[in-house]
């Protein structure tokens, strides 16, 4: 007997994962022919609305596509018996639901409830294999790219080959295919034109020539910006900073083997002059306890975000950056006036 077209994907890489959903979703229509295609996320819809949805024949489409992300969230019992039913009596359904988490694992039985074949974890690529994946981009698309324009391009686009994949297409439309990307031509392109994220809020947090509430303030605007953005989800900024603090740790650890040299530093992730000193700076700042304690900070905040939606993400963002900054990882009990 057939699977039911039921999928859990989870893990971090965003770009691998939505390249798969892509690909089923194709499957589904060379299939079934036309789609009625939706996306939600688990806190923001209720489940039995999903699988009512799933359960109801369309009028004018063969069949019905939802993805529902950041099913982490989904813990009560009865939603995930009102999945599992679905699953277990769809078989022969030409409707496909596919589960999607930035989590490496959700509750064990709605991972139960999902063949273990139609189950898969999407790690995050490992360092020494980006500037390779950046390259053959670049190639396939035909254009080749210096080491020094890889090394800025990895410093300024988030951990995910999603990230690298939409900013690295913004070269083709500027140069004509057999250019070579320089340096020079990333500061044209992205460092001039960049919209603000992640990375840009941990280098204005980090930026040990200004004083604390300087550095406040600039981690208020660069929020500011990324909420209005189209990039404004929250848990995408906490999967950021939770690169750069996690590298900033890295740092620590491996300058408290005492003296660091060139090909340790680009080992671990630190390529290029300019990256070398954002976390320089960044470690006069933060200790390595207060990186242990801003971590679970973000894994906390990220938590919550994800658990009670987007009603209270703001509060919770700018609490977050106030204990980074004023608190070095602690979390105010209650309301401090520090300037």
């Amino acid at each position: 007997m057939a699977d039911t077209e039921i999928y859990l994907f989870t893990g971090p890489e965003a770009g691998e994962k939505n390249d798969a959903i892509s690909t089923i979703k194709e499957m589904a229509k060379k299939k079934n022919g036309t789609l009625d295609e939706y996306s939600y996320y688990a806190n923001d819809v209720r489940v039995q609305d999903v699988i009512s949805q799933l359960q109801n024949e369309g009028l004018f489409t063969a069949a019905t596509f939802v993805t529902l992300r950041n099913v982490e969230v989904i813990k009560s019992k009865d939603d995930i018996e009102l999945i599992a039913a679905w699953a277990k009596a769809s078989a022969s359904s030409p409707n496909t639901l596919v589960l999607v988490s930035d989590e490496t694992s959700v509750d064990k039985k709605l991972e139960n409830a999902v063949p273990s074949n139609h189950r898969k974890i999407f790690w995050e690529m490992f360092e020494n294999r980006k500037p390779q994946w950046v390259r053959d981009f670049f190639r396939k698309n035909g254009f080749s790219v210096s080491d020094e324009a890889v090394d800025s391009i990895l410093e300024m686009v988030e951990n995910n080959t999603d990230s690298l994949r939409n900013e690295c297409s913004k070269f083709f439309y500027c140069f004509e295919k057999g250019h070579q990307i320089s340096s020079e031509d990333v500061d044209k392109i992205l460092t001039h034109n960049r919209e603000e994220n992640a990375f840009t809020l941990f280098e204005a947090l980090s930026d040990s020539s200004k004083s604390q509430k300087e550095r406040f303030e600039s981690g208020l605007e660069i929020l500011q910006k990324i909420r209005l953005s189209k990039d404004s989800s929250g848990v995408a900024l906490m999967a950021g900073l939770l690169y750069c603090f996690r590298q900033l740790r890295v740092w620590h650890e491996i300058h408290s083997r005492g003296a660091v040299g060139e090909k340790e530093l680009r080992a671990s992730g630190f390529s290029s002059k300019k990256n070398q000193t954002k976390y320089e700076m960044a470690a006069r700042i933060w200790s390595s306890g207060a990186v242990s304690s801003i971590i679970a900070e973000l894994s906390a905040t990220d938590m919550n975000i994800r658990s009670t939606g987007n009603s209270f993400e703001d509060t919770y963002l700018i609490m977050l950056l106030y204990s980074i900054v004023m608190k070095n990882g602690l979390w105010p009990a209650e309301y401090e006036q520090d300037f």
